[in-house]
């Protein structure tokens, strides 16, 4: 897992090209991602895909949960570029999926909801489900080789989605087969970054992948890391989960 400070350097050319200026570079975005490094980890399953609108639906309605919403004075306190007009299409209008949305990645889910969804499902099913650890969803994302992306080393705008080719919105889980990982695992690169169980800093958490509004895509990396405060509700971020062996 982890980068080396080749993989670091491509990343950053990669953003200089796409968007014509150095923003990564003099922002250090990539500086603190784990030296490459081998890590071993216990046995564990991993969703295929994010977890979906029509996953997250069943969930609201056996449970009664609050569905995926913001308004417009907690997305203005988050402080992002993107405007409150862009969440419209990503809002619940109670318990029921945007239309057309049903296999996208739900969005605008806080770690609290994430691990929600986590507990009813282990309820649910009788096994033990949960966030991906940092260790997990990198090795799940990228095997075991080292490379730099999920189909390999070389950058491929064609193999997920990311505001390269995209629609600069989410599409349905599973439409880029070819970024797959070597596990079978989709959108591990590009779609929505996820929410990883491991805390950055008090109050916050390691979110990975990359998103829609991503291009270049240095930060679609598996071994690209950032973190969010938990609490946030934002239009690029959801989650997958994986359930522990035994």
């Amino acid at each position: 897992m982890g980068s080396d400070r080749s993989e670091r350097e491509a990343a950053y050319r990669l953003d200089e090209k796409a968007y014509g200026h150095s923003a990564t570079r003099k922002g250090r975005w990539y500086e603190n991602e784990r030296a490459r490094q081998k890590v071993s980890s216990p046995a564990f399953a991993i969703t295929r895909n994010p977890i979906t609108n029509a996953d997250y639906a069943i969930f609201i309605k056996e449970s009664g949960y609050p569905p995926p919403t913001v308004d417009a004075k907690t997305w203005a306190g988050y402080g992002l570029i993107h405007p409150f007009a862009r969440t419209i299409k990503f809002s619940w209008q109670g318990p029921v999926p945007p239309r057309g949305r049903d296999a996208h990645p739900v969005v605008l889910v806080s770690h609290a909801d994430a691990r929600a969804y986590a507990r009813w499902l282990s309820d649910k099913t009788g096994q033990v489900w949960r966030l991906p650890r940092e260790t997990e969803w990198e090795k799940a994302a990228r095997g075991t080789d080292g490379r730099r992306f999920p189909w390999g080393d070389d950058f491929d705008p064609a193999r997920l989605n990311s505001d390269d080719l995209g629609p600069f919105d989410t599409v349905a889980v599973g439409s880029f087969p070819t970024g797959a990982s070597p596990y079978g695992l989709l959108d591990g690169s590009g779609q929505v970054f996820e929410w990883t169980g491991d805390e950055a800093a008090k109050g916050s958490f390691i979110v990975k992948g990359g998103s829609w509004d991503d291009k270049g895509c240095g930060v679609c990396r598996p071994a690209a890391r950032h973190s969010r405060p938990a609490d946030i509700k934002h239009i690029l971020i959801g989650f997958r989960l994986v359930r522990e062996a035994g």
